[in-house]
């Protein structure tokens, strides 16, 4: 667990030599799954707390009062699409790497996705108070420059390619994205009202 903490730490607070050493490890799929499960649970729990104490407000019907079973299945679509959602965005940056002269590498587009979500996972605490949860949102901008940092190291991109692939990539993880939560939503909370 220390080595997640420090990991975690210094991935927010120096991010470049952390990037650095992180692309001469050997990276193992299994062990990037357990950080991963461990980080995704953050924001899920934080959020069944949240929707189970405080409720939700629903835009045009207003404040609907905390419940449980909508905490549960929230909390649920919030841990699926995380743990999805990486494993998607890993696909898109492995799969684009050759059109951008990059290394095709599951392991190292599998590190560089979870690693960068860390600020988002980290700050999903606040969605205790679901009203914050918008701030979770914005530091998962700083998880954006990490992908950025991290991208010509782990996928061995080159400078007059990385900006592109960068952009490619987060526009086809976007669109990824939509249709992903178009697909959660409704299977695991159903109607919102």
């Amino acid at each position: 667990m220390n080595e997640i903490i420090e990991r975690v730490k210094k991935l927010i607070i120096s991010p470049k030599s952390e990037w650095e050493k992180i692309s001469q490890e050997s990276l193992e799929t299994g062990k990037l799954i357990q950080f991963l499960i461990i980080l995704a649970l953050i924001p899920t729990v934080a959020t069944f707390i949240g929707y189970a104490l405080f409720g939700y407000r629903v835009p045009f019907v207003g404040y609907v009062g905390g419940s449980v079973s909508w905490a549960l299945r929230y909390a649920l679509v919030s841990f699926v699409s995380n743990v999805a959602g990486a494993f998607l965005a890993a696909f898109v940056i492995n799969m684009l790497a050759p059109s951008f002269s990059s290394r095709q590498d599951w392991n190292k587009a599998f590190a560089l996705v979870i690693y960068s979500y860390v600020p988002f996972y980290v700050a999903g605490v606040l969605y205790i108070i679901p009203s914050l949860g918008i701030l979770a949102s914005l530091a998962g901008l700083y998880g954006l420059y990490l992908l950025y940092l991290g991208l010509p190291l782990m996928m061995e991109t080159t400078e007059d390619k990385h900006t592109t692939y960068f952009v490619v990539s987060l526009v086809v993880m976007i669109a990824a994205g939509f249709v992903l939560s178009l697909i959660l939503t409704p299977l695991f909370i159903g109607r919102l009202y």
